[in-house]
């Protein structure tokens, strides 16, 4: 018999407020290198609301990756605060943090980051794995059913390297779903795709966002900004503007 793992205390939501999955409040991040000092963010506060599709753009240096990385749990601010869920993320612990960000996150990078030596259908499986979120008797059927989802399902059984890019990038949109995350963080997702792969996939993620699913989704690319339901534009370190849809 296998021993059970404790769950760490997470706190909760309160009852009364869940209409928000991502808020910050005057974010601010600085970074020393050697004798200089990088105000990445310089006081960013946005809401994002349960079920929205976010745009955040901007030019390079502007702090959007920066921003990601608060949202996704995998860095903390210098000064302000992170809510994930109405969860202060500063409060938790580096094993709550890491049990939050396998059970309300979900991530999509430009580069897929697929296992090579996995098959699609092992990646997918991977976070279950990793998390242990699912029975394992479910895991298998859960891999197979979001890849059908996706429309990979006949790439199962390939490894990455045998993929399109497109079909990869599937791959770890269905891998991002796994445990079932309330957001879906996608770090320019389109970077390494042609337009019309990049137009499948973000239609694919608005159509998630039609089913309740939350995403967040940096990006460079002005065409995103047709799929989202809000833009927001960072310049130097600060929300320059937000454009409804």
């Amino acid at each position: 018999m296998t021993e059970s793992v404790a769950q760490p205390a997470v706190p909760e939501p309160t009852a009364t407020v869940v209409e928000h999955s991502v808020r910050t409040i005057d974010v601010k991040r600085e970074y020393h290198i050697g004798q200089e000092v990088v105000k990445a963010l310089r006081g960013v506060t946005i809401s994002i609301n349960r079920g929205e599709y976010i745009s955040i753009m901007g030019p390079s240096g502007s702090g959007k990756s920066t921003l990601f990385n608060m949202i996704g749990g995998l860095d903390k601010p210098s000064e302000g605060k992170v809510y994930i869920d109405e969860v202060d993320i500063a409060q938790l612990d580096a094993y709550e943090l890491a049990w939050m960000r396998c059970r309300k996150i979900g991530y999509i990078f430009q580069t897929f980051n697929l296992i090579p030596v996995m098959t699609a259908l092992e990646n997918v499986m991977l976070p279950m794995d990793f998390c242990d979120t699912w029975p394992s008797r479910e895991r298998r059927d859960r891999a197979l059913t979001l890849l059908d989802r996706l429309g990979v399902a006949d790439q199962a059984d390939k490894l990455p390297a045998t993929m399109s890019g497109g079909q990869q990038q599937r791959v770890a949109v269905a891998r991002a779903l796994a445990n079932a995350p309330q957001v879906l963080l996608a770090d320019e997702p389109t970077g390494n795709l042609d337009s019309r792969t990049s137009d499948g996939l973000l239609a694919l993620l608005a159509a998630l966002v039609r089913d309740g699913q939350t995403v967040v989704m940096v990006t460079h690319e002005p065409s995103a900004r047709q799929f989202a339901s809000r833009t927001i534009a960072l310049a130097d370190g600060r929300v320059a503007s937000v454009t409804a849809a």
